[in-house]
C-alpha cells in the first residue's frame, strides 16, 4: 500500500495526516483547535467523575468537557488542530491507499 500525498502550491510534496483520537486524559477542553478547524471535525463533550461521556442535559454529571473527533471522515490532514494544542492530546494517521 502507498500513502497518499498531495502537493503544496509551491510544488513540494505533502502527505496529509488526517485526525484519529483526542486523548480524553490529557484534553483540558480549552477549544484552541475547534476555533482553527474549519471542516466541523471536532466537538466538545462532557465527561462524568468516572471519564465516561455523557449528554450535554445532564449537567450535575458533568465533571469537565473534552474535545472529540467527532466527524474524522471532513478532516483535510492539516494538522493545525495539533500544532494549536497545549497538551499535545491529538493522534493522525496518513491515509494509505
Amino acid at each position: 500500500m502507498a500513502v497518499v500525498t498531495g502537493l503544496t502550491f509551491g510544488g513540494k510534496t505533502w502527505t496529509p495526516k488526517f485526525a484519529q483520537s483526542i486523548n480524553k486524559d490529557k484534553c483540558i477542553g480549552c477549544g484552541r483547535c475547534i476555533k482553527v478547524c474549519g471542516y466541523s471535525v471536532l466537538d466538545l463533550k462532557a465527561l462524568n467523575e468516572e471519564g465516561e461521556f455523557v449528554d450535554d442535559e445532564e449537567d450535575d454529571e458533568i465533571e469537565r468537557k473534552v474535545m472529540v473527533v467527532a466527524n474524522p471522515e471532513n478532516c483535510v490532514g492539516c494538522e493545525a488542530c495539533a500544532r494549536i494544542c497545549p497538551k499535545n492530546c491529538y493522534t493522525h494517521v496518513a491515509f494509505e491507499n
